[in-house]
């Protein structure tokens, strides 16, 4: 099993599109994939179209208590361990116990046997939740937007690298995706390649075409179910064959 966290304290990101995404697609290529929705905005859980989630199916309990897993929702061929609105109260929790930022990567690593990825999507902060998320991963996805707001938010990415090696010294980004990007603004072009002169392992950027996007969302859909064969299917497919690669999972086939 490998695990991925999908982490940029920045919003507006596209973490959360990317996790659900290139998770299905990773589904659709053969692989056992559990996504983990640690941000209590939710927005992962309904994208996927579930709703009604209690507190019980979050991480709620394994990151306060040192709990099992929950039993995860099921949809489009994937599995989830859902949020909920109530898990903003585990950061007060989590920072008071000693080893608490951990309990997450104990807790995957007894259903090893039962995944073959687990994509995270954390939340747009610095606080206690992303800590968790990132400390459980072999690997962090970080999506950079190809604006100067993308540029600007290295900085403190670096930081919280920093911080984090201090307790996975073996912890590192896999692989950095350019996203919303548009190649007809001379500025995403310039940020780009400021991206590439700074950046290892940066994957092809993701272009920005809005309106599949927030539609697929509002449907509860990833992008390969709602709009199987469409451009926005093809950037998704794009990006999760270069995640794939980082992970050493089977990736899907992208057309020519």
């Amino acid at each position: 099993m490998k695990t991925a966290t999908v982490f940029n304290h920045a919003g507006g990101a596209g973490k959360t599109s990317l996790t659900r995404d290139i998770g299905y697609e990773l589904a659709q290529a053969g692989s056992r994939v559990l996504l983990v929705d640690l941000d209590p905005q939710a927005s992962l859980t309904r994208w996927l179209g579930i709703r009604d989630v209690s507190l019980d199916e979050t991480v709620y309990a394994v990151a306060v208590e040192n709990k099992p897993l929950p039993t995860p929702r099921e949809a489009h061929g994937l599995h989830l361990i859902p949020s909920h609105v109530t898990l903003a109260l585990s950061e007060a929790q989590i920072s008071g116990q000693i080893g608490a930022v951990l309990t997450l990567r104990h807790a995957l690593q007894k259903v090893a046997d039962q995944y073959d990825a687990v994509l995270i999507d954390s939340p747009p902060s610095l606080g206690q939740l992303a800590a968790l998320g990132a400390l459980a991963a072999d690997m962090l996805i970080v999506p950079v937007l190809t604006q100067q707001k993308g540029l600007d938010a290295l900085p403190g990415l670096q930081s919280a690298l920093e911080l984090y090696h201090r307790l996975r010294p073996e912890l590192r980004v896999g692989l950095y995706v350019p996203t919303m990007y548009d190649g007809r603004r001379l500025h995403d072009r310039e940020v780009l390649e400021e991206l590439r002169r700074h950046l290892p392992d940066l994957a092809r950027p993701v272009p920005f075409r809005g309106a599949v996007w927030l539609d697929s969302s509002t449907a509860g859909q990833p992008v390969g179910v709602y709009s199987a064969g469409s451009p926005v299917h093809q950037d998704v497919l794009q990006a999760a064959r270069a995640v794939a690669g980082a992970l050493g999972v089977p990736g899907p086939e992208v057309q020519a």
